[in-house]
């Protein structure tokens, strides 16, 4: 049996996945969470063979949740399910150890053979969404892009520095970096760009 974890922050996505996998006579849903850090307890505790996350939720992200499982070295497989179509997204996905980056509008029975293959140790993601994802490489370093997305949350550069611990010329410098990297006029336009592209 395929032991799975669900983390989906939308209910009605979460209990129609759960429905369609419980239908497959090898795979048993072990549990499903509504954001990222209940996932991250879950996982813990119930130990699956296979995480299937969404990207975006409340809490941790579903990327933040694979580097995590990585971090601490978990003997599980991480499968992402997503509407973001974003080559960002799975470049980021696939360097923090992903297995499978699946988009919601596959057909359903390709889920349920993305966990077959990721759990035998193989890799299920979209063709076309690779390609792309290589063709187009996120020139921003982590730091800017902390810094860059706090600044988009509409945060200003002094709390920023004190949220993140640096100093405000710091802070300053990172934002101007990032804009010079991304070729545009300034800080909205960097964020918005580089969430369109799926680096942040």
């Amino acid at each position: 049996m395929i032991r799975v974890l669900l983390a989906e922050d939308q209910a009605m996505v979460r209990g129609a996945l759960t429905a369609l996998l419980n239908l497959e006579s090898d795979i048993e849903v072990l549990g499903s969470v509504a954001d990222g850090e209940a996932a991250w307890r879950e996982l813990q505790r119930l130990k699956p063979d296979v995480l299937v996350t969404d990207i975006e939720m409340p809490g941790l992200t579903g990327l933040e949740l694979a580097q995590r499982v990585r971090r601490h070295e978990l003997p599980m497989k991480v499968v992402i399910v997503t509407t973001f179509a974003r080559p960002g997204f799975l470049r980021r996905a696939l360097d923090a150890g992903v297995g499978g980056y699946l988009l919601k509008d596959s057909p359903a029975e390709k889920l349920a053979e993305a966990l077959r293959t990721v759990h035998r140790g193989g890799r299920a993601i979209d063709p076309e969404l690779a390609l792309e994802a290589w063709s187009d490489a996120d020139p921003l370093n982590d730091r800017e892009r902390q810094v860059l997305r706090l600044a988009g949350e509409g945060q200003a550069a002094s709390d920023i520095a004190q949220q993140l611990n640096l100093s405000h010329g710091t802070v300053r410098n990172y934002l101007s970096e990032a804009i010079g990297k991304l070729g545009v006029a300034n800080r909205i336009e960097a964020y918005r760009l580089a969430r369109q592209k799926g680096w942040l």
